[in-house]
C-alpha cells in the first residue's frame, strides 16, 4: 500500500517526504515516545500513515486545503485501516480550525512560505515539552545557494525561508537544531 501511495505521488506530482526525511522523522517519533501529532499539510496521508504505522498507540491530527488531495488522503488512510488513529481535516490551517487537543509533536510540512506563520499559530497547542518540526528548510538545495534559480518566485521564497530559519534561530521559547538530512529539517523543542 504504501509503495502504490509513493507512485501515485510520482506520477501525480504530490511531493512527499523522501526516503530519507520520513525515515529520519520515524526513528525520532519512536526515540522521543511521541504519542499525539499535529501535522499541517496532509497531501495524501503518506508521512500520517507512516508516522500512524510507528505505534498502534499514535493519534494524528492533519490539515490538508486541497480538496482533492484531502480526498485522496482519507481514502488512503481507510485503505491502509488507520481511521481509528489519524483524523483527516479539511480546510487551511491559516483560517480558525476547532482543535481541541495538544499534541507532543507538530509537523509542519504545508506552503513552504507560510512555516512561520504555521509555528507561531500551533505552539500554544504543544504540551509542555513538546517539539516542532518544519520540513524543507533546504528547499532542494536553494536556501544554500540561491544563485542556482533565477526565478523570481522561487527567490522570494527562499528569502522567506531564510527569514523563517533566523526567526527559529533567535526564538527565546524554543531551541532548534537543523538537520540536513531530505530536503533538510528543523526541530524546535520547547525550553
Amino acid at each position: 500500500m504504501i509503495n502504490d501511495i509513493k507512485q501515485y505521488a510520482k506520477l501525480n506530482n504530490v511531493p512527499i517526504m523522501e526516503d530519507d526525511g520520513i525515515n529520519y522523522l520515524i526513528n525520532f517519533i519512536k526515540t522521543n515516545n511521541i504519542k499525539s501529532i499535529l501535522e499541517i499539510g496532509s497531501a495524501i496521508g503518506y508521512s500520517a500513515i507512516m508516522m500512524a504505522m510507528i505505534d498502534n498507540n499514535i493519534k494524528i491530527t492533519t490539515i490538508e486545503k486541497d480538496k482533492n488531495r484531502c480526498l485522496e488522503a482519507v481514502t488512503n488512510i481507510n485503505n491502509c485501516q488507520l481511521t481509528n488513529q489519524i483524523k483527516v481535516i479539511y480546510g487551511n490551517a491559516l483560517d480558525d480550525i476547532e482543535i481541541n487537543n495538544t499534541f507532543d509533536l507538530i509537523f509542519i510540512d504545508a506552503a513552504k512560505s507560510k512555516s512561520q506563520t504555521f509555528f507561531e499559530k500551533y505552539q500554544s497547542y504543544l504540551n509542555p515539552k513538546g517539539i516542532i518540526i518544519t520540513d524543507n528548510i533546504n528547499l532542494h538545495g536553494l536556501v544554500k545557494d540561491s544563485s542556482l534559480t533565477k526565478n523570481k518566485n522561487t527567490l522570494k521564497l527562499i528569502n522567506k525561508i531564510k527569514s523563517y530559519i533566523d526567526f527559529l534561530k533567535t526564538n527565546n521559547h524554543f531551541i532548534t537544531e537543523f538537520i540536513d538530512i531530505g530536503d533538510g529539517l528543523s526541530i524546535s523543542r520547547k525550553k
